[in-house]
């Protein structure tokens, strides 16, 4: 294998020349800069990256630990911290860890001794707060958050204002008896949108309706069987996320319950996949590029911001499972 001294010795300059030209950490004169380059192809040479990493105390790498890459919508994340990332010269190193704290503490390890520059973490876990305060690299936090984040910085959509527009616009709709699918309230982002809910109901004096479910296409299906048992009259559906939704509308589409003639759905997130069934879906949409993109930038910044949480505006997507009567 190539050294840089090989490099060096063919391109007639020096080995810091050589380095310089790979890091452009300072000006080159044309002509050597050309000989360097052509070397290095002659050569192929392919410089240490962990050499380089420690010397800059940078590996130009930003860890991604999230809890399922079967959710579209971390799917969907993870492409904008990437797009992100890759824009700045950062590779991006994922980790799904499906919500299992000691492998979230793995993965932790891991980009540490691999001199990340920063972690960017989806965690439920109360727990990895104490672990990520003995890091030495910025994490951030995104799209849920635990008690008492401490320092660390927080992106996220605001979950609360999205369960509140959503309950809103199935009783603007007509809906007279609205069922919620709340997410597992250990998961700060399922409380807020439950939360929103139950504000609303309270203050127009109505009945809440509820049934629990994990974000997750084949328990939803169950939990819709469970709810119309339950709730016989309904005629609205809020799910805790868009894959729910999409398991509610098939379980009423295969008992030939009409959608929205007899019920209307509306879900949470507006990943791709609510736009392409049919009914398209009416959601909450997260914007999810934005979130991403800004989670990356508070990482490849190095810390010049200084606010410790930003909350982006959830809206409303009215599409064809809901409708005004």
């Amino acid at each position: 294998m190539a050294s840089i001294r090989d490099v060096a010795r063919l391109a007639q300059v020096s080995p810091a020349t050589v380095s310089r030209v790979m890091n452009g950490t300072a000006n080159v004169d044309e002509e050597k800069k050309k000989r360097v380059l052509k070397a290095i192809e002659e050569t192929g040479f392919v410089p240490n990256e962990v050499a380089r990493s420690l010397f800059k105390r940078s590996a130009k790498l930003i860890g991604l630990i999230m809890p399922s890459i079967e959710n579209p919508f971390f799917t969907q994340l993870a492409g904008a911290i990437e797009r992100t990332a890759d824009k700045h010269g950062y590779r991006l190193v994922l980790c799904n860890t499906g919500s299992v704290i000691e492998k979230e503490k793995a993965a932790i390890q891991m980009l540490v001794s691999m001199n990340a520059d920063g972690i960017i973490l989806t965690s439920s876990n109360d727990e990895i707060r104490n672990y990520t305060s003995l890091c030495n690299i910025p994490i951030i936090v995104t799209d849920r958050s635990f008690n008492g984040c401490g320092n660390l910085k927080i992106v996220h959509c605001d979950h609360y204002q999205g369960g509140r527009m959503a309950m809103e616009h199935l009783i603007r709709c007509g809906c007279k008896s609205i069922v919620c699918i709340k997410g597992q309230q250990e998961i700060s982002s399922a409380k807020d949108r439950y939360d929103g809910y139950k504000d609303v109901c309270q203050e127009k004096g109505i009945k809440e309706q509820t049934v629990d479910c994990a974000y997750d296409f084949e328990q939803g299906m169950k939990v819709t069987d469970e709810l119309l048992k339950k709730y016989k009259d309904v005629d609205g559906i809020i799910a805790c996320n868009d894959m729910v939704a999409v398991s509610v509308y098939k379980v009423l589409h295969n008992k030939g319950i009409r959608v929205p003639e007899q019920v209307q759905i509306i879900g949470f997130d507006d990943i791709a996949l609510a736009k392409l069934m049919s009914p398209e879906l009416t959601t909450i949409s997260q914007p999810i590029d934005e979130i991403g993109a800004k989670a990356a930038e508070l990482i490849i910044l190095k810390g010049e911001e200084t606010q410790q949480e930003y909350i982006f505006e959830a809206k409303l997507v009215e599409r064809e499972t809901t409708r005004h009567n």
